[in-house]
């Protein structure tokens, strides 16, 4: 592992780190502990702050599989990471706490788990970080974390049985 790659990225690489090192940490205490009082409030502001500048940083950043101009199909996760925090924010406000809490946590599947996983992709920053030597090792992981994340978010919004809309 060598951090050469992320302090020789382009700026709007670097920001888009340092929102994801305060989001993913954060993420979990806000979303899934069972109490919800003013820690929960306060770190659930830092974390929506946090999630729209990763969202927002993102966009800034080329795609290695262009489609549109310097766009990609992962630059189609900021809209939705951006509505998704402002729905549930809106939800809050009008009193539907399930409504929030499913809001909220499919952000942070989508964001940080479906989006993390394809930042390991070969080529990509943080792939050269963690697997500088083996960069085919990002793929298997992304491979893995797919199939364990995508039966996994199913299962999780059956068990909740709350409907995102």
């Amino acid at each position: 592992m060598t951090l050469d790659p992320l302090l020789a990225a382009r700026l709007a690489v670097q920001l888009h780190v340092a929102f994801a090192r305060v989001a993913l940490p954060v993420g979990p205490i806000v979303l899934f502990r069972t109490r919800r009082d003013q820690l929960h409030k306060t770190l659930g502001y830092l974390w929506v702050v946090a999630m729209a500048g990763l969202a927002l940083s993102g966009l800034w950043i080329e795609s290695t599989l262009p489609i549109l101009g310097r766009f990609g199909p992962i630059h189609l996760l900021s809209p939705y990471a951006l509505w998704g925090l402002a729905h549930g924010l809106w939800l809050i406000r009008k009193s539907d706490v399930a409504g929030h809490r499913a809001a909220m946590q499919s952000v942070w599947f989508g964001a940080m788990g479906l989006a993390g996983l394809f930042t390991l992709l070969p080529e990509r920053v943080i792939n050269r970080v963690l697997f500088a030597d083996r960069p085919e090792l990002g793929l298997w992981v992304v491979v893995m974390g797919i199939t364990v994340l995508i039966p996994g978010w199913w299962w999780w919004r059956r068990q909740s049985g709350v409907r995102l809309e």
